[in-house]
């Protein structure tokens, strides 16, 4: 820092309650956040608050903030404790099994991610300003200290920005891909240009799974706003928790965390519900971004052929094409996606492991993954949906 700077304190808080709401989102939803609504702390504190982190599920809140000395917030990360390794998305399961099997101890670890979404963004929050990649740097040299100092075995920062992932990577943290299906808005005017885009056989297809909901009688309502109601959460959860037990094993989300949801940031939530013969079967969660729709989580009580793509995919491409937002965010996992114009992207995440041979271990094996990541994606990308030049 310049020798006139302001002097910056680290400090960590076990609760968002001590932090004013609106100077962690000057830091969280600063230029170049993309308005990402799971770094508010409305949204942050919604969990909280329902007890959905806490001790009950193993991710215990301790949020680093970086102060200068007139108590402005120049810097905070969303930081967590964490007993075992569910809800991540990024999965290390078997580093945990491997140092164990060594006489070593995996957890406790800390985790600095929002939990149990997969949503990229930024991880170290810094106020625009001068201070602002000192604090970054400073935040990051914090991180690995805490570990170092108590007896933790390791720091993940998980779905962190590109930037951040390099800078990470420059103060000696392992370097991590990964990949997932966002579908890109090249300025289509309806949902009929994006099938225009694509080669015909994907086309009809489309076509084909959107009219067999219509034909099964299945109603769609993409409901906003205070157009959600009560009752509407109360289907949701029912789906969430259907769904969730059975694909997860462990829904961490309470009911009244969509009560908070619906009461303090409806106005960034897309639930799209699906109604056969007036009873809710099926929906899909979305939250909204300043140019990006955030697909999060689908549920369902019955089986309806194709649902499950138009409530979470085209529902989510006709939405994003009538607000001109510029992607979709469909988050983790499914080769599906592809053919349905969700192509893969890299997403990065970077980790600190204190036991040094451990540590070189790990590293050995992240070389290997990279390259295989990268691989992967250049190899999926040929079975993308978009029409070739010169083809129908």
């Amino acid at each position: 820092m310049p020798d006139d700077a302001p002097t910056v304190g680290l400090r960590v808080v076990d609760s968002l309650a001590a932090v004013d709401a609106a100077q962690w989102d000057a830091c969280a939803l600063a230029p170049g956040s993309a308005g990402n609504p799971f770094l508010s702390h409305r949204f942050l504190k919604a969990l909280e608050d329902s007890k959905s982190v806490g001790r009950r599920t193993g991710w215990q809140p301790q949020y680093l903030l970086a102060e200068s000395d007139d108590g402005v917030l120049q810097g905070a990360a969303p930081l967590y404790v964490k007993s075992h390794s569910q809800g991540e998305y990024v999965f290390d399961h078997g580093w945990a099994q491997a140092l164990e099997r060594a006489g070593g101890r995996y957890y406790p670890k800390l985790q600095v991610a929002v939990p149990f979404t997969p949503v990229p963004g930024p991880r170290l929050f810094a106020r625009p300003g001068p201070l602002a990649d000192s604090v970054r740097d400073a935040m990051i040299d914090m991180l690995a200290k805490i570990a170092d100092d108590n007896n933790i075995s390791s720091v993940h920062a998980t779905f962190c920005t590109e930037d951040e992932w390099k800078r990470f990577g420059a103060r000696g943290w392992l370097l991590r891909l990964g990949q997932q299906y966002h579908w890109r808005n090249d300025d289509y005017r309806t949902f009929d240009d994006f099938l225009a885009a694509l080669s015909s056989r994907k086309r009809k297809a489309i076509r084909k799974e959107r009219e067999s909901v219509k034909r099964e009688g299945i109603a769609i309502h993409t409901l906003s706003g205070d157009q959600i109601r009560p009752e509407h959460w109360d289907a949701f959860f029912a789906f969430y928790m259907d769904t969730g037990g059975r694909k997860w094993g462990t829904p961490y989300l309470t009911r009244s965390f969509f009560d908070i949801l619906g009461a303090t940031m409806a106005d960034k939530v897309v639930l799209v519900m699906a109604e056969a013969e007036g009873r809710p079967v099926g929906g899909a969660l979305n939250l909204k971004g300043d140019d990006t729709l955030y697909g999060r989580y689908w549920g369902c009580l019955e089986s309806h052929a194709f649902l499950h793509f138009e409530a979470c995919y085209y529902q989510a491409i006709d939405y994003a094409i009538a607000h001109g937002l510029a992607r979709v965010e469909a988050g983790a996992q499914g080769d599906h996606k592809i053919q349905r114009g969700y192509l893969p992207v890299q997403t990065y995440s970077a980790h600190w492991i204190v036991d040094a041979s451990f540590r070189h271990a790990v590293d050995e094996y992240l070389k290997r993954e990279r390259r295989a990541v990268e691989q992967e994606i250049e190899g999926l990308k040929q079975y993308s949906p978009f029409r070739k030049e010169n083809e129908g």
